[in-house]
């Protein structure tokens, strides 16, 4: 049977049904979002005198929650607008509507009792064949379905979502006794597509993969922490960026996530896994004990592991919790001569070896942490999976770990991890030993482009399923490599296409990328059809090296600078004139020069995560690469189909001036920065490689030709200009901006309007760039600039004067 999901009912409106709803209408689907009606009235609705029978306060629930989620941060919602797809209403009233839903999905408290009323009550107006499932986080399925219809039952399961559920990509399926398996395939299959999830078939076990897993090893830290003898803040650098993972660690994110959550989930598990090799593990911690009585549960009660007060002198400070004394102190530095070591590794996976032969306490409790996970992952397989890949991609999507746990063994060895193992006065499973004595001394192989893992059940490496939708682009970097400079590496993704991906530091672009660039489209020219640039590293690319600017403005090596700046102008350029498709594919962070060259090319495939905007004015700059002159030309464009000629142009201006960043792939439509009808957006991030490759075949078979340059940029001369540069007065005059600020302000304002022109005229591209290039190196000789960059590269944040 082929469903399609065009209706959504969401059952209850709190934090996580609000998530659920918005993450829905995302991705287009309407949704019907239902929550109880208030028993009594509030003292504003006493005032307005209502009833309890009005409507505004039958619908108070589900709206207050919903325009609670909309205005939290980070948003549920790419765009706002988006909202407009979610219709509310509440169980009494609308309960009827749910009739042409496709997938009824329940996010009400987590008691069986209350459950399995709401399902009673569903199952009357539900249609046969609707897909119904609970989100839950650890009650077993087979008790919520009990009582229910045959049909009921076959279309019933648990989807558990992460919160928050935009951001997390774990996406749990766990079967009933009687789910059809067509049900099973399928939402496995729209998670993955639809919804942008990494979808993991779990067994009906107590906190299923990702919370069993990840509880596990929160509570092994939590017991660790005391034994050596460390420090919160200890514990939270070495379990952060480090290992690859989230920059709020272990307690930091405990705070986050509330340590009632946290001691909920325990204690489910060490209720009801008796059997767990493990189980003492589970017990929570005199020190947590002390917390829950002290209601210390994290940031939702103002103080957990941290605890932010202010000084005496009115400025915010951060204490620390100490687990030996229970007070609160002065945050303490941590360092480790192991971390130091690390410093020059950029590949997280390349660390592990490093951290785990440690000879200070940090090796000592990578050592230890590490060993008791791997025994533990080792010994839940077949309990809640059959497969070792999919506690990986539980972890990683869950937990936002870079690494599962098996491939973390695999960096260290399969033999090292036997050893720490042992030292810990713990065991793998047998079925590891098994693996060994068999010949196979890692978890994971690449074969033909492939991930393969070791097959547990058959004894075997097989393929992962799932990927052929899928470019990996580690599993092919050495295979297919065409060429390689120390900036860029340049791969064949078949069907004539070809990737460049960026691999300096944060993917910044410098002389050697730019080179690298340069030569990817002439090779793409010469002997393939098409050029894909993209990377599936963090982030797209954070921009120009601008410690290179630095350093070049420093020394007055002006001829120098202006050719560097020509250079990444005029390779913005080629990307726009090749005669081949080229394709940018951003995804987090694409700022600065990574937005440069996404607004050159003949297409954007952006991930829906995608944060892109023009930053230079943080660091006393305009855009220098082409950016300046492309928001003046799309400006130009935009003319021909509306008469407010200076309110166009100034909405472009003040794109730049603010530094605006959208906080979605589709909030860049709205800044000018994608264009509507010809860039589109993945939602699935693991898509992305792949789908734009797809758009550069496509653009080529269709005969892309050269296109001419533009002589056609309509810039507004004087008129513009001076109403620039009387609005940059009055923000002066008014102290909203500072005096370096009015004449980066005045040199962009220069440049959009196409300098001092007495009336409107068509301009080349290329005498924008020139007058933007001008411009970017005057700045570059202001003292307050050379200090904003400075700023920049000590600390990573924009400095304003």
């Amino acid at each position: 049977m082929k469903r399609h999901i065009n209706k959504v009912a969401v059952i209850g409106s709190g934090i996580m049904g609000s998530g659920i709803a918005c993450h829905f209408a995302n991705i287009g689907v309407e949704v019907l979002l239902l929550d109880i009606v208030p028993r009594e009235l509030n003292e504003k609705e006493k005032a307005k005198k209502l009833t309890l029978e009005d409507k505004v306060v039958r619908n108070r629930l589900v709206n207050g929650s919903l325009m609670a989620a909309l205005k939290s941060k980070p948003s549920p919602i790419y765009h706002q607008k988006f909202a407009n797809r979610i219709t509310t209403g509440n169980l009494e009233d609308d309960i009827s509507k749910i009739s042409d839903a496709d997938w009824i999905i329940e996010v009400v408290v987590e008691r069986l009792d209350i459950k399995k009323q709401v399902f009673e009550n569903l199952e009357k107006y539900r249609k046969p064949g609707t897909l119904i499932t609970s989100n839950t986080s650890g009650i077993p399925i087979k008790f919520m379905s009990e009582g229910r219809s045959d049909d009921f039952k076959e279309h019933f399961c648990g989807t558990h979502f992460f919160n928050p559920a935009r951001y997390l990509k774990l996406f749990e399926i766990i079967p009933g006794p009687e789910t059809d398996p067509e049900v099973l395939d399928f939402l496995n299959g729209y998670g993955e597509q639809y919804l942008g999830k990494t979808s993991v078939i779990a067994k009906d076990t107590p906190a299923f993969i990702g919370n069993r897993i990840g509880i596990f090893s929160i509570q092994s830290l939590f017991h660790a922490v005391k034994d050596l003898g460390m420090t919160v803040e200890e514990v939270d650098k070495l379990t952060g960026p480090v290992i690859g993972r989230p920059k709020s660690a272990t307690f930091r994110t405990v705070d986050v996530v509330g340590l009632d959550t946290l001691v909920h989930v325990a204690n489910g598990i060490h209720e009801n896994c008796k059997d767990d090799e493990r189980i003492a593990l589970f017990q929570l911690p005199d020190f947590i004990n002390t917390m829950m009585k002290n209601k210390w549960l994290g940031s939702k009660s103002g103080q957990g592991f941290y605890k932010k007060i202010k000084g005496d002198n009115g400025k915010s400070e951060i204490l620390t919790l100490d687990l030996d004394t229970m007070d609160y102190r002065s945050k303490k530095s941590a360092k480790f001569a192991t971390l130091e070591l690390t410093k020059t590794i950029d590949k997280v996976v390349d660390r592990f070896p490093v951290l785990t032969s440690g000879k200070d306490k940090a090796g000592e409790f990578y050592r230890k942490s590490f060993g008791a996970l791997f025994a533990y992952v080792s010994h839940r397989i077949p309990e809640i999976s059959d497969d070792l890949y999919k506690i990986d991609d539980a972890m990683k999507a869950g937990f936002g770990w870079e690494h599962g746990p098996f491939q973390i063994w695999d960096a260290v060895g399969l033999e090292k991890g036997l050893e720490f193992i042992k030292a810990e006065g713990l065991e793998a499973s047998s079925w590891v030993t098994e693996m060994k004595e068999s010949g196979i001394d890692s978890f994971y192989s690449v074969k033909d482009g492939a991930t393969h893992f070791y097959d547990i059940p058959k004894k075997a490496v097989e393929k992962i399923p799932g990927q052929d939708a899928f470019i990996i682009l580690d599993n092919i970097r050495k295979s297919n490599e065409v060429f390689k400079n120390s900036g860029v590496i340049l791969e064949d993704l078949g069907d004539g296409i070809l990737n460049l991906e960026f691999q300096s530091k944060m993917n910044t672009i410098g002389g050697d990328v730019l080179a690298g660039l340069n030569k990817a489209i002439d090779i793409a020219e010469k002997d393939f059809q098409g050029l894909v640039v993209g990377n599936q590293a963090a982030n797209f690319s954070v921009g120009a090296n601008i410690g290179m600017i630095f350093m070049m403005a420093v020394e007055q090596e002006y001829d120098e600078l202006n050719m560097a700046i020509k250079m990444f102008q005029d390779t913005m350029m080629r990307m726009r004139y090749s005669s081949i498709p080229t394709i940018s594919a951003p995804h987090g962070m694409c700022l600065g020069g990574g937005c440069e060259l996404s607004m050159h090319a003949d297409k954007v495939v952006a991930a829906a995560e995608t944060y892109i905007g023009l930053v230079e004015f943080g660091v006393g700059v305009i855009p220098g690469g082409g950016g300046s002159k492309e928001m003046a030309l799309r400006a130009s464009d935009t003319f021909r189909k509306n008469d407010v000629e200076l309110n166009i142009l100034q909405e472009y201006f003040l794109t730049i001036g603010m530094a605006k960043v959208s906080t979605s792939a589709y909030e860049a439509f709205d800044l000018g920065i994608l264009q509507k009808g010809k860039d589109v957006v993945v939602v699935n991030k693991d898509r992305q490689i792949a789908t734009a490759k797809a758009h550069a075949k496509l653009m080529a078979e269709a005969g892309y030709t050269q296109p001419p340059k533009r002589k056609d940029v309509k810039v507004l001369g004087k008129q513009a200009l001076g109403m620039f540069l009387v609005g940059t007065d009055s923000m002066e005059a008014g102290h909203y901006i500072s005096e370096h600020d009015k004449k980066i302000a005045d040199k962009l304002a220069y440049v959009m309007a196409g300098g001092d022109l007495s009336e409107a005229s068509y301009v080349t591209e290329q005498y924008l760039l020139d007058i933007e290039r001008e411009a970017f190196l005057s700045l570059c000789t202001e003292r307050k600039t050379l200090e904003r960059i400075q700023h920049m590269l000590k600390t990573g944040k924009p400095l304003r004067n």
